[in-house]
């Protein structure tokens, strides 16, 4: 009995306690009442691309609509040749083409949230790592129509999931909000995490365990993700995300 008292304990204060704390917050803001009356305009994050730009890849992330933006995050990539090539913008979405290409601005906001920079790889290292991003996207295993599930996945955030497994030289954790980042094709998954620094174990995207030098230490319970990282110190919580230590 103490020990299933102890679970519940740690259940209540790694889960419930923040999600509920953080829906509370989420709800005292004003949303858009729908997707079209939303702002998806650039957030002026990214400059126009110049002649002398470097090459790049960006992940970025974004709070989601209406009340699912208290829970999760929405990413999407950003990939750029050198020079002055033009950005392209991917993301998978629920509607439309699965896999979309330049569907908005590159950092445009998503349904009014302001994007955050969760990577940034820019100059030789992104030129060389750009084709095994682009093959990643290419080979994603739930991009046809209809291969959209928001909870547990896949969804917008197991894409990029899948994108950074395929290239862990990546070196990126993806928020612990992007609900979805740890379903899999396989019911049950044993094995490295996605910066291959460590290992993972998830049933289903719904309940797993990962430890690793760049993801840190997360538990998954029903998609949700408590835990702490040592590498740039900080807490993991349902609803808050990433919350830095230092």
């Amino acid at each position: 009995m103490r020990l299933l008292r102890l679970a519940l304990a740690a259940f209540f204060l790694l889960f419930l306690l923040p999600l509920g704390a953080h829906a509370l917050v989420w709800m005292a803001r004003e949303h858009p009442a729908s997707w079209n009356r939303a702002d998806w305009t650039s957030s002026g994050l990214l400059p126009p691309p110049a002649a002398d730009s470097p090459a790049m890849i960006h992940i970025y992330a974004a709070r989601t609509g209406r009340w699912k933006g208290a829970v999760a995050h929405h990413t999407w990539l950003v990939l750029k040749e050198a020079g002055a090539a033009p950005y392209e913008r991917y993301d998978k979405v629920g509607w439309g083409s699965p896999v979309r290409r330049d569907g908005w601005a590159p950092d445009a906001r998503w349904y009014g949230n302001m994007p955050e920079l969760v990577s940034a790889i820019e100059g030789e290292a992104a030129q060389a790592l750009l084709p095994a991003v682009r093959a990643a996207i290419a080979d994603y295993p739930f991009r046809e129509r209809g291969s959209y599930r928001a909870w547990p996945g896949p969804n917008s955030n197991s894409f990029v999931a899948h994108v950074v497994a395929r290239v862990p030289q990546l070196g990126v954790a993806l928020p612990p909000t992007a609900l979805g980042k740890d379903y899999h094709a396989e019911m049950l998954y044993a094995g490295l995490a996605p910066s291959g620094t460590g290992f993972q174990i998830v049933i289903g995207g719904l309940f797993g365990l990962t430890v690793a030098w760049v993801e840190g230490v997360e538990i998954n319970f029903l998609g949700l993700v408590a835990g702490f990282d040592l590498r740039r110190p900080a807490l993991k919580l349902p609803g808050f995300g990433r919350l830095a230590l230092v």
